[in-house]
Order: structure tokens, then sequence, then C-alpha cells
């Protein structure tokens, strides 16, 4: 309020001081009004379409950085949890059937991809000694997903953060319990709902990755779709 005051007063200030100077109060209003009429055509040019154009072109910069993070984060442990939960997933033939395959380009476009996941249930049944492993993987990785959730560039990409908050929450669910054995058949079903969270943000993210590479890395695509933890049978051999 006070800068807008001091602005104000500036440009009164200045006004008068051109009418003392030169007596001329029409060419002050003609001027005056001139300036004023173009001040609609200034905010639309400046604010509405060179700013957006700047803002739009800053945001595409951060989610390539932003991205850098998620290939970094499947890299080192994305993959893996993928891995997992997919080998203990009983319905895991009939989505690997809905999902176009990787290998061909076209079939990465992000409506096919959202279109196959959206008719798939993610269930996985893991017994104690898998949650078990579960828990020292995630033990392990602690340190790695905090430095990621104190990263500021993640607050771009709302739904990356949203997985490793499940996934962050799967951990401390995990270590919270001193032992996975002979726990009640309501906590299992609890820690299933967890993990099925967790399961099925990461899908979502990995796609969602691999689309971002069709378009803008395709040599790193080609190394991820070798090693897509969706495919029965994978190898980064290229024969």
């Amino acid at each position: 309020m006070w800068m807008a005051a001091g602005l104000i007063a500036a440009s009164a200030a200045l006004y008068v001081l051109h009418f003392a100077l030169f007596r001329d109060a029409g060419h002050i209003f003609i001027y005056g009004l001139g300036e004023l009429a173009f001040l609609p055509l200034e905010v639309l040019v400046v604010t509405l379409i060179i700013d957006r154009l700047l803002h739009e072109q800053e945001k595409k910069a951060r989610l390539k950085k932003v991205n850098m993070v998620v290939g970094a984060f499947f890299s080192e442990m994305g993959l893996d949890l993928l891995r997992e939960f997919a080998v203990h997933d009983g319905g895991i033939e009939k989505l690997r059937q809905s999902l176009p395959s990787r290998r061909g380009l076209s079939a990465l476009e992000p409506a096919l991809l959202r279109g196959a996941l959206s008719r798939f249930s993610f269930s996985t049944e893991m017994a104690a000694a898998d949650l078990k492993a579960l828990k020292d993987f995630l033990k392990g990785k602690r340190d790695f997903s905090l430095r990621l959730l104190e990263n500021p560039t993640l607050l771009e990409h709302e739904s990356f953060t949203g997985l490793l908050m499940a996934v962050f929450h799967l951990t401390e669910e995990l270590e919270h319990r001193p032992t996975l054995k002979g726990l009640p058949g309501s906590d299992y079903a609890h820690l299933a709902v967890d993990v099925n969270r967790a399961y099925a943000a990461l899908a979502r993210e990995w796609f969602t990755y691999l689309a971002h590479l069709r378009g803008n890395y395709p040599y790193l695509l080609s190394l991820a779709v070798r090693n897509d933890p969706f495919e029965s049978k994978t190898s980064v051999i290229i024969d």
C-alpha cells in the first residue's frame, strides 16, 4: 500500500511540475488520456501473452529437472519396488495383456496408458516373510526417500510427491512393527491397503515417466523399456 501511494504521489508531483513549467493543461490531458487508453493493450500484451509464454517455458524447464529426479528415484528404488509388487500380484498377466507393448513409441501415448491402468485393480498378496523383506529394503532406502521429499523442485510435480508420501507411509507402517509374523488378519489387511496404494502410484508414475522419455530422451527410453518391470521377461542385452 505504501509503495502504491508513493507511486501515485510521484506521478501527481510530475504532472504538477509539468503544469508549473509549461502552463498547458490541455497537453497534459491529451497525452495522459492517450497513455491511459493504451494501458489495457499493454496489460494484454505484457501480462496475458508475454508473461504467460515465459511462464510456460520456465515450467517446462522445471519439469525437465523434476523428471531427472523421477528417473533417479526409479533407478535407485522404484523399479525394484515395482518388480517386487508385480511378483505378488495374482492379476499381473491381465495387466500385461491390457497394456500396449512399450517397444513401440506410439504405444507410449499417455491416453492409451492411462486407459489401460484405469481398468486394472492393483492388488498384491504378501506373506509375513515378503513384508519383512520389503521392510528391510525400504528401511535401507529411507535416507534417499527423505532427501527426495526435501527437494523443492518436486513441488511442481504433485502426483510424484503423492507417490513419495505413499512409499514413505508404507515404510513407517512396516518399521513401527517389531515383527511382521503372527499379526491379526485385520492388520495384514491394513498393510495390504498401504502396499497397494504405493503399488498403484508407482505404476502410474512409471508410465508417465516413460511417456516423458518418449518425447524428450529416446536414448533413455530404449534402456527403460528393456528394463520394464511389467514385462514377464526382461533383458538389457540387445539381440
